[in-house]
């Protein structure tokens, strides 16, 4: 929440504060205290489109978009053109963030050189031969292409780099370089979880389900202990990647599964306004349309009344939605009294995302 001085003295006149505390807060808010600075809303401009395109486009070069003469320069070359990405970048990131504070182009530099991770250590794999028992997986470049055992190591140092520069630089969106890892790192631990070379689609489908799971569970946690941005967002975006993807990806349900799986989605979508986080509606609002689909394709095929119902019920929800447009500061008030301080901990302390 944010409040104007404007605001305050209207409270001072309504004889919520006194003059006195009007004065000391005013006073207080003027010097520019750390928790109002760190507070102050992000916004995105050119600036920032420009800043986060190039830092994207510098990982595509670096990353999916490599070509396979730059795989073929050997293990040594990549190694040396991994470090001097990471250091250049790290030195240049370090520069803006310490001497210019410039925050965002800053924290992106340094996102860029935790992306240079998988490639260093790609290039001692290749140079020692190290693959283990599941043998060379091919280019770099296909290290974001194809599902296999042999990147377990390059998604783990980047998770292990990320984790190191988070210490250092306090930048959200260096998560989401550890997210992605993780979210790759779901789908080739499957031979390593199953002890196999060959795995089929529903070994890969157990392990994102649970895999999931984990990242969510550390993405609430990441919630409750960071109060200075946005730090869990990634975490939950690839966690319900990983998780809604595996639950919805399951083959031969029954009607009573599939009935089940839609209450899961309408959970997340009371989650979504515990935790005031979005993502959970689009993951929740995809898999209830899911299974509306199926209802309307296999259940009710033949049924001429299943589309005024399905209306009805559109109809009910949107109501729904303008009733609780009207209270919901009321019920906005109730749900910050009563549940448990563990859960409203839970919520990130930006607002809604």
């Amino acid at each position: 929440m944010s409040y104007s001085e404007a605001d305050l003295r209207a409270a001072a006149e309504a004889g919520v504060i006194s003059t006195a505390d009007l004065q000391r807060l005013l006073a207080y808010l003027a010097t520019g205290s750390p928790a109002r600075t760190a507070a102050a809303p992000v916004k995105f401009d050119a600036a920032h489109l420009l800043w986060y395109a190039g830092a994207l486009i510098v990982i595509g070069a670096m990353g999916l978009f490599s070509t396979v003469a730059f795989s073929q320069m050997g293990g040594r070359a990549l190694i040396a053109c991994a470090v001097v990405y990471a250091a250049g970048f790290t030195l240049a990131g370090r520069y803006l963030w310490h001497r210019k504070n410039l925050l965002v182009p800053s924290g992106l530099l340094i996102a860029i050189a935790v992306s240079m991770a998988p490639l260093a250590v790609y290039g001692v794999q290749a140079e020692l031969g190290w693959w283990g028992k599941f043998g060379e997986p091919g280019t770099y470049r296909d290290f974001y292409v194809w599902i296999k055992g042999s990147w377990v190591l390059m998604e783990a140092a980047t998770v292990i780099a990320g984790v190191v520069a988070l210490r250092f630089f306090r930048f959200p969106f260096i998560v989401a370089i550890i997210a992605f890892a993780m979210w790759f790192m779901s789908m080739d631990l499957t031979p390593w979880v199953f002890g196999v070379d060959h795995f089929d689609f529903e070994m890969r489908r157990k392990v994102s389900v649970w895999f999931g799971l984990v990242i969510l569970a550390v993405a609430w946690v990441v919630d409750y202990r960071s109060r200075d941005g946005d730090f869990a967002f990634w975490l939950h975006l690839f966690g319900l990647l990983t998780f809604w993807g595996g639950i919805t990806a399951t083959e031969g349900a029954t009607e009573l599964g599939k009935a089940v799986y839609c209450l899961l989605n309408v959970g997340l979508l009371f989650i979504a306004v515990v935790i005031m986080r979005r993502a959970y509606v689009v993951f929740g609002a995809l898999g209830i349309t899911l299974y509306l689909g199926h209802l309307a394709d296999v259940v009710f095929k033949d049924s001429l009344l299943f589309p005024f119902a399905l209306s009805l019920i559109g109809i009910a929800v949107v109501a729904s939605g303008l009733l609780y447009h009207r209270k919901q500061d009321a019920i906005a008030a109730w749900l910050s009294a009563n549940p448990p301080q563990a859960v409203l901990r839970l919520r990130p302390g930006a607002g809604i995302r």
